[in-house]
């Protein structure tokens, strides 16, 4: 299971220089342009990695932002299953992935993730 936000990317709302992808995205009825930076090699990773694993993308942010973000980072569709936000539990304060949805046994997941919290459950 693989992380987004932090993870893969850096997004900001604020302008960033050198940005790799620049994606509009309607919030509240605005189009807003959110400014992305991909880690160095994310797709070669991808690559290598869909060679050997299931990869899966579950994050806490919304579909509405990390659906189109991952056609740019994975037009192969090398990653099979994406969870967003909508699949998270709201606790404490933080959207928390519930990896029970990935209906796989949890000693077949391999996280990478930023957050601890994240996966709390």
């Amino acid at each position: 299971m693989l992380d987004l936000d932090e993870t893969l990317v850096h997004s900001s709302f604020k302008p960033v220089d050198g940005a790799d992808i620049m994606l509009p995205v309607e919030i509240d009825g605005q189009i807003c342009t959110i400014y992305v930076l991909v880690r160095p090699f994310v797709a070669q990773f991808l690559k290598n990695m869909h060679k050997i694993y299931e990869l899966v993308i579950f994050t806490a942010s919304l579909s509405k932002y990390a659906e189109p973000l991952m056609q740019h980072l994975d037009p192969g569709k090398m990653c099979s299953y994406l969870l967003f936000r909508e699949h998270c539990t709201y606790f404490n304060n933080a959207y928390v992935k519930d990896l029970t949805r990935l209906g796989r046994p949890m000693k077949d997941v391999i996280i990478v993730d930023n957050s601890p919290v994240a996966y709390l459950f």
